[in-house]
């Protein structure tokens, strides 16, 4: 049984051509459910939308401060950045400060993640290299972390090993169950999955930090997200959805790959989260905007940047708009 809901669907000409499924999940302060589309108790990997939670043991152990990381550095350890020029700047610094080596990494060496940054990469004949990896910040947060837990980066990326468990307490924290599923993320280390609803939970508890029931956890969050707003660009880069939504000061948002997007709204204290279900991360802009919309907390600034990204028209090669997308949902 089918148990996801209709998102969005494509027509061309007269006739609905493509749809696409999913699950949305917004809860409001207590966590409870107050709006979704499909089951909001659908498991889910949250993908690299973990990020933000993951870096919280970091901060709460005070590291980033023992090393003299900027904030703006250490931002990197939520982001999934695109490699641009700030992105590998910071990690430099990050590993020349804590002392770090790019080859305890445990992911292969790449090129950087976004168009423009790969295309000037590529134009100055420089190799891969695994700070490129959009999962770098992560991987040099777990590193720190189990450094300062067991005395050696080694096995930062196991299951079992103790960095692994401070983040695992931390998901289960913030998304406040202990519902979850575990497997191999692409970058190499664990990948966490909880109901959708729960990924809706950790973001409102994020946008109100207040409401997270272990307490190092709440200040380094109330220190963590804050971040996030003043330097948007390093949580994924130029131009993207997560740094046009951080920006906003109401907003703390995250992506993941395969088609999950989440969001918390610092105001309403709301979480929202969702997956669509073929994966695609393209069509996120117009569902997050048409949530935004329901959540009466779009801003015009928002609106704007939103509006240039959501790709309702649908144009062929000649330059001709010949359909339209649009979300399914009311």
């Amino acid at each position: 049984m089918d148990d996801s809901a209709v998102l969005l669907v494509e027509t061309r000409g007269e006739l609905l051509d493509l749809t696409h499924r999913g699950y949305i999940a917004a809860v409001d302060e207590r966590g409870e459910v107050i709006w979704s589309q499909g089951d909001p108790d659908v498991m889910v990997f949250y993908r690299s939308a973990s990020k933000p939670i993951q870096a919280l043991p970091v901060i709460a152990r005070g590291l980033d401060r023992a090393f003299g990381l900027t904030e703006e550095e250490s931002t990197i350890f939520g982001g999934s950045h695109w490699g641009e020029g700030c992105h590998l700047k910071a990690l430099a610094s990050i590993f020349d400060k804590a002392g770090l080596n790019e080859d305890d990494m445990v992911m292969l060496p790449a090129l950087p993640g976004g168009a423009a940054a790969r295309e000037a990469y590529l134009r100055a004949d420089r190799p891969p290299r695994r700070f490129c990896h959009n999962c770098a910040g992560k991987h040099a947060a777990l590193m720190m972390l189990q450094r300062a837990l067991t005395g050696s980066v080694r096995d930062y990326e196991k299951l079992d090993s103790p960095a692994q468990r401070e983040v695992m307490r931390a998901v289960s924290c913030l998304s406040e169950t202990d519902r979850i599923a575990t497997g191999i993320d692409g970058c190499g280390v664990p990948v966490f999955a909880v109901p959708l609803k729960q990924i809706a939970t950790a973001f409102k508890n994020l946008a109100a930090p207040e409401r997270i029931a272990d307490e190092a956890l709440a200040r380094a969050a109330a220190s963590f997200v804050p971040r996030m707003a003043a330097h948007p660009r390093m949580v994924q880069g130029a131009g993207s959805l997560c740094e046009a939504l951080n920006d906003d000061g109401n907003i703390v948002a995250k992506g993941g790959a395969n088609g999950l997007y989440a969001f918390g709204l610092k105001k309403e204290k709301i979480g929202f989260a969702v997956k669509v279900a073929d994966g695609s991360n393209a069509y996120h802009p117009l569902i997050v905007r048409a949530a935004l919309r329901r959540f009466g907390a779009l801003s015009g600034k928002t609106a704007a940047r939103l509006d240039a990204m959501r790709r309702d028209d649908i144009v062929n090669d000649c330059g001709e708009v010949v359909g339209r997308r649009e979300v399914a949902f009311r």
